[in-house]
């Protein structure tokens, strides 16, 4: 099983249908800082970078995920690595994340 990840600067413990999750930790994790941009050059070696300014948590989704709970986000600049959900999923809250500065995403 593949672990799937939120990130959000919210405290959840259940993501609503149209939620946001990827399987991606290290994108989950830039997500809970509530960016406006990201962007992910680490395929060509470099890193993956975002502009957010909050605080955040990065949650593991605790049940099974099949395809139909998942549908790709559409016009998404990273395919394969965004999924919206289908139904409501249970998480768990497995860090806080401080604003750590990842660059100048612009």
């Amino acid at each position: 099983m593949t672990d799937w990840y939120h990130g959000s600067p919210e405290r959840l413990t259940v993501l609503l249908p149209g939620s946001t999750i990827s399987q991606d930790r290290e994108l989950a994790e830039a997500f809970a800082h509530r960016p406006t941009i990201v962007s992910d050059s680490r395929q060509e070696g470099g890193p993956l970078e975002h502009n957010g300014t909050t605080p955040g948590f990065l949650y593991r989704v605790d049940e099974w995920v099949d395809d139909g709970d998942v549908q790709p986000v559409p016009e998404s600049t990273m395919p394969g690595n965004e999924w919206l959900t289908t139904r409501p999923l249970r998480v768990t809250c497995i860090r806080e994340l401080p604003v750590v500065p990842t660059g100048d995403a612009r």
